[in-house]
């Protein structure tokens, strides 16, 4: 029961013209319902804690939505952190002047890694997640990619992180491209590296598909929570279930 204290299950609301979509690999997006009434349904159901990220915000060269913040946060009890278009410390202050909790900066980080050192400094580091798709590569390396997973870097994923816990990252949210919706489970591997590699809480996701992928992924790797979207929206099981499953209620 004292692990349930410290690990987390947190759904992923992924939104696309203010509605959830989900796709595979980062690609065929499909739209799945309203992220009101699923950001409502999951803080009922006992997630810890929700993510929503506006998923073509930087690749459309936008601010992430902040009307859909506010309503999302209007429902629910628990910390919600938001990612997206987040490009300057403006944008941080406004994503959470509209509500949120913790703010993930993905593709800022990158082309400008003193987002990280000044946001931690403005806001603390408890509200700053680096976010960070990642690929593995036929050298067995894993690289970051950037707007939206389209672009790939070349930077080495576990210097980049560890540089990022550094500058201030309170939080690290790695989503794998080769596992993302293809429910086969999280990639056990690449949250083993990362986990070795830095001291702040580490969130898996990209890959759950049922019950038992969250049990390995807790059993198997130190990450403080597992996210995951597609098991949760599509009714394959509830947080309630995989609390009860993991021996947490």
């Amino acid at each position: 029961m004292e692990e349930s204290c410290m690990k987390k299950i947190i759904p992923c609301l992924d939104v696309q013209n203010g509605m959830v979509v989900k796709g595979i690999n980062f690609v065929g997006l499909k739209e799945v319902g309203d992220p009101v009434e699923f950001a409502k349904k999951y803080c009922e159901d006992g997630a810890d804690e929700l993510t929503m990220l506006d998923i073509t915000a930087t690749l459309e060269g936008r601010k992430t939505k902040l009307e859909i913040i506010r309503r999302v946060k209007n429902v629910i009890t628990i910390p919600l952190a938001v990612g997206g278009g987040i490009r300057n410390l403006a944008d941080i202050q406004d994503v959470l002047t509209a509500g949120a909790d913790k703010v993930g900066i993905n593709t800022a980080a990158v082309k400008d890694k003193n987002i990280l050192r000044e946001a931690a400094i403005k806001f603390g580091s408890e509200k700053i997640i680096l976010a960070v798709d990642t690929k593995r590569q036929s050298n067995g390396r894993y690289t970051v990619y950037i707007n939206g997973g389209k672009d790939d870097t070349g930077i080495d994923l576990i210097a980049w992180v560890k540089e990022a816990e550094q500058l201030g990252a309170g939080e690290l949210l790695p989503t794998s491209i080769d596992t993302d919706g293809m429910t086969g489970g999280y990639d056990i591997g690449l949250y083993s590296l990362i986990c070795n590699t830095v001291k702040i809480p580490v969130i898996a996701s990209g890959g759950c598909g049922k019950l038992e992928d969250f049990k390995e992924i807790f059993d198997r790797t130190n990450v403080s929570a597992a996210l995951a979207a597609s098991v949760f929206h599509f009714g394959k099981c509830t947080v309630k279930e995989v609390k009860q499953y993991l021996g947490w209620m």
